[in-house]
């Protein structure tokens, strides 16, 4: 019985972190759906939910304003969300080049700045990102050509991030990240995918949802109310923006907990998207995020039940991988906490592991342990908590 278990907690790892990959690309090649993207100048409203960005906001105006786009159809609209730092002043010094600064003295949270921000916009399309990222020349015409077609609804960018002297936590998130877009790009081409990335998407106005004040993840609940509708959510690799991943640990951490509690959140305000042969995209659903959440509980589960099998040398080989793996894990950690080497032309150069695969793996999945018992115990605040200082 312990074997029976054993494996079938095994299949259901494998099955979240391979066999579903694989099986969206075999999907893909049979099911692969076209969009009718065609060169499209609609107007474009650009928002910005802001909170003390002072150290960012001016350079990410300046980007917005060197765009590959009419200036005349391209507004930037900036909600400050109870800034109190210099964000609101260097907003205002932009009047006179269709910037324009809404500001509230309260911190209410992206969503209600972002649904206020949305019924003043007065562009047909709406670019959601944030004041941290930079916009590739192109980028929003990449995006709007996706709206020639009338079955999209929401087209998400791609988030790129610059590898330069990166330590390990920053090299393991960048190739997180190439593995989510993968999954991303192979969900859009069979229908639709889940979630877009929250630096760079848009979104038709007219479907734009009224959401609600409490959700954690905006880019995952605006996509999904417009697949709800019955249009498509698309990816677009050539709308372009650039990034820096967390450098640290407890960055990353912080930042995922707060992902993941969102996505329990998103199981409550879509349950009909997850059910089979009735939704669209109920087996990107469960496979993608819903498994995913319970892979520490099944992590736990393999650890305890191989303890019961030592007896078989097979079942001792198994269990002794497993203290490697996480063993890794925790000299990695132990490995991030010395920093930043010099080199001889005394430029901080990132330390060489080996340990930071297992090490980010195991980040990711104790950050969902954690997400768990947080939503359920309510404690999590809905405004903005900046995980990147």
């Amino acid at each position: 019985m312990f074997e029976i278990f054993f494996w079938f907690m095994i299949g259901l790892v494998f099955y979240v972190y391979a066999g579903y990959p694989l099986v969206l690309y075999v999907l893909s090649l049979v099911m692969k759906q076209k969009i009718d993207k065609s060169p499209i100048e609609p107007a474009v409203s650009v928002l910005i939910s802001a909170y003390n960005e002072e150290k960012v906001i001016e350079r990410r105006i300046e980007n917005l304003l060197s765009l590959d786009y009419p200036q005349e159809k391209l507004e930037i609209l900036i909600g400050s969300d109870g800034s109190k730092d210099r964000t609101n002043e260097i907003v205002a010094g932009f009047a006179g080049q269709n910037v324009h600064l809404l500001s509230s003295a309260g911190n209410s949270g992206k969503p209600s700045v972002l649904n206020k921000l949305a019924k003043i916009a007065k562009g047909d399309i709406l670019v959601l990102t944030d004041s941290r990222q930079e916009f590739d020349a192109g980028a929003i015409r990449a995006l709007v050509r996706n709206f020639n077609d009338p079955a999209v609804g929401c087209v998400s960018g791609e988030l790129h991030f610059k590898q330069e002297n990166l330590q390990q936590v920053g090299k393991g998130m960048g190739a997180y990240w190439r593995y989510e877009k993968f999954l991303r790009k192979k969900e859009a081409e069979i229908g639709s995918m889940l979630g877009a990335t929250g630096a760079i998407y848009a979104v038709r106005k007219e479907l734009f949802p009224d959401t609600p004040a409490d959700v954690l993840v905006d880019d995952m609940y605006i996509p999904l109310s417009i697949i709800k509708r019955g249009y498509r959510a698309v990816f677009e690799s050539d709308a372009c923006a650039y990034d820096v991943p967390s450098e640290r640990s407890d960055q990353e951490f912080t930042r995922k907990v707060r992902t993941l509690i969102g996505n329990y959140q998103i199981y409550g305000y879509f349950k009909q998207l997850f059910v089979p042969f009735l939704s669209p995209i109920a087996l990107q659903l469960i496979s993608h995020k819903l498994l995913r959440l319970f892979v520490p509980f099944l992590l736990i589960g393999i650890l305890a039940l191989n303890v019961f099998l030592l007896e078989q040398r097979f079942y001792l080989v198994l269990f002794l991988a497993q203290v490697l793996f996480y063993g890794l894990a925790w000299f990695e950690s132990m490995y991030e906490k010395s920093g930043l080497k010099v080199n001889e032309q005394g430029e901080k150069v990132p330390r060489k592991s080996v340990g930071y695969i297992p090490y980010i793996f195991c980040i990711l999945n104790y950050s969902a342990f954690v997400a768990f018992f947080r939503y359920i115990r309510g404690k999590y605040h809905i405004v903005w908590e900046k995980a990147y200082k």
